[in-house]
């Protein structure tokens, strides 16, 4: 018997909202039914995050790295990758923080240097959201989003856009589009993982030249804020009926006080099932996933993202106040709301190594 290749890392990048934990969902659906076995590393500047209470709703083995994005928190995505080390995973999907640039330097330069014999690694794939791509084409995006969301296509080695499906006339570009994806319907996505899987593509091959004060300050022109929190109901309701009305009433508020967002999640479980929900932008309709036909139970576990361009007080204000409308006892188990912090990596190659 042939020995076992060294797992492969998959990084899927990308601007808040691109589809990334949907596509990463669907890919390890997709790997799991050709008899291999995925698991998955999120990530972000602070604990309580959504998507990890996503992927382990769909039994993955999952490890998070939080207090910071994979560049600057390298050696905890090591030690996450190494503790999937038990499970003997084929395929690792990573999933860096909505915001962050300059990957291939800081990630999969130090991973080719460092790590050759533990870790195969795939091209960088980055997500577009076709809506980003109209709103940025039509000026209507902040400049440091902007900033941020051009230095990612820049660096991509296998560039998709998503959500192929909401979208029947996707807006013309000005660079060659490799996958047209659909993570709901699955379009292009098996198509896509035999492109990573294959590994012909020169792996980081794009390095930035990047201005780290003024990526720093891209970054910090988003407000962060994460909620955990357990929900004693008054009366019996399911997740559905807790994520629905608490959505509503956030973005109406953010809308109502003239806050961009840039993105908006909420996980709720309860004993019977679970919900995700989230949007992209103001007046963005929810499509929700999950148990939509779970029974009505009285104790919920609850997480909030949010991200959006504004002072995390006033965004802590607003969700405060939404979670206070909340017809039962909630106990607040964390929450945080701040700016990212200035970026600062644990290594960053200037060549390819």
């Amino acid at each position: 018997m042939s020995e076992k290749q060294p797992p492969l890392l998959v990084f899927v990048g990308g601007f808040l909202g691109a589809g990334k934990t949907t596509l990463i969902l669907k890919a390890a659906e997709m790997l799991r039914a050709r008899g291999q076995r995925p698991a998955v590393i999120t990530n972000d500047q602070d604990a309580g995050l959504v998507d990890t209470q996503y992927a382990l709703a769909h039994h993955l083995h999952a490890r998070e790295v939080s207090g910071g994005c994979f560049c600057c928190r390298f050696s905890d995505l090591m030690e996450a990758a190494d503790q999937l080390a038990d499970y003997r995973p084929d395929v690792i999907l990573a999933e860096p923080v909505g915001s962050c640039i300059d990957l291939s330097a800081t990630i999969l330069q130090p991973l080719r240097a460092f790590y050759r014999k533990e870790y195969r690694l795939a091209p960088l794939t980055v997500l577009l959201d076709p809506e980003m791509a109209d709103r940025a084409g039509r000026n209507e995006v902040a400049e440091e989003i902007q900033y941020l969301v051009k230095n990612q296509l820049a660096e991509a080695d296998l560039l998709c856009l998503t959500k192929v499906d909401r979208h029947t006339q996707p807006p013309e570009l000005p660079f060659p589009i490799d996958f047209r994806l659909s993570a709901k319907t699955g379009e292009g996505v098996a198509e896509w993982l035999n492109e990573i899987l294959a590994t012909t593509r020169v792996v980081g091959a794009r390095l930035l030249q990047v201005d780290y004060v003024q990526y720093g300050a891209a970054e910090a022109a988003l407000g962060w804020l994460n909620v955990h929190a357990s929900i004693q109901l008054f009366e019996p309701a399911s997740p559905l009926f807790v994520c629905g009305p608490l959505l509503d009433e956030i973005e109406g508020a953010l809308t109502r006080a003239d806050i961009v967002i840039a993105h908006l999640k909420i996980f709720d479980r309860g004993a019977s099932g679970w919900i995700k929900a989230s949007i992209c932008s103001n007046g963005q309709e929810p499509v929700p996933a999950g148990d939509l036909l779970a029974e009505p139970t009285q104790d919920h576990e609850l997480a909030i993202n949010l991200r959006a361009v504004a002072d995390p007080a006033q965004l802590e204000g607003i969700v405060r106040q939404a979670l206070a409308g909340v017809p039962g006892h909630v106990q607040i188990r964390h929450f945080g709301a701040f700016r990212p912090a200035q970026p600062t990596p644990e290594h960053r190659f200037a060549h390819r190594a």
